[in-house]
């Protein structure tokens, strides 16, 4: 059956891409069809093809269904600034309504294992008027939280959690991804989380001075069962 979710993170630089990565990896040597899709990104370089962006080519290096790059990353932006910004910068409206349905075009591909990637947190404006949670809701689908463990990331964590649910949709479970190597009480921090999050804690992903996708996969692959009998 296909599964999709919709990953987000607590903060920019939480590592949503990397554990996605990881996540469509583990899916791909499981002999899962993968696919995925980062709708907005800023901090895009100018190629011969365009503009593209690293997190969403990491994301196509794992997926296993082929689409053109327009399709993954429908917005792409230079400047590593906020969407919104990026967006009346370069004179593109971002609205729900267009980002729902360039989204319908992946999830028609029926994948076994689809993930559709934020930018940054929970709450990033793609306008004046509107979210991407926004557009999370529109999805309807259920939401992987990264929580980036850094100093502060129990507040982050447990806000993030609430405003999902808050939204009226399902918390599938987060990942804890270690992003500092010197985080001071690093065992209690964690249980911590485990203790006072609304949802499953389904890996914990220690620090990585190398992330790539293979890496990630072993710390992650024992979760995709979890996630589709949820």
């Amino acid at each position: 059956m296909a599964q999709a979710f919709f990953m987000t993170g607590t903060d920019t630089d939480a590592g949503k891409t990397s554990i996605g990565a990881g996540l469509l990896c583990a899916a791909k040597q499981q002999g899962c069809s993968t696919l995925a899709m980062k709708p907005v990104a800023s901090g895009c370089e100018m190629t011969e093809q365009g503009l593209r962006n690293s997190d969403a080519l990491a994301l196509i290096a794992q997926s296993t269904v082929p689409l053109p790059y327009s399709q993954i990353n429908p917005y792409a932006f230079a400047p590593a600034i906020a969407p919104h910004i990026a967006a009346q910068e370069a004179g593109v409206e971002l609205s729900v309504a267009d980002l729902y349905q360039a989204a319908q075009l992946v999830l028609q591909q029926q994948a076994d294992f689809t993930l559709i990637e934020g930018a940054g947190g929970w709450r990033v404006p793609i306008s004046n008027t509107e979210f991407l949670s926004d557009f999370a809701i529109a999805l309807q689908l259920p939401v992987i939280l990264v929580v980036g463990v850094k100093l502060g990331c129990i507040n982050h964590a447990l806000l993030t959690a609430q405003a999902i649910l808050n939204d009226g949709l399902e918390l599938a479970g987060w990942v804890a991804n270690v992003i500092d190597p010197n985080c001071a009480r690093l065992a209690e921090n964690l249980a911590t989380l485990q203790q006072l999050m609304p949802a499953p804690c389904l890996a914990e992903v220690p620090y990585l001075p190398v992330a790539n996708a293979e890496s990630m996969a072993k710390h992650l692959s024992h979760i995709l069962q979890q996630l589709v009998v949820r």
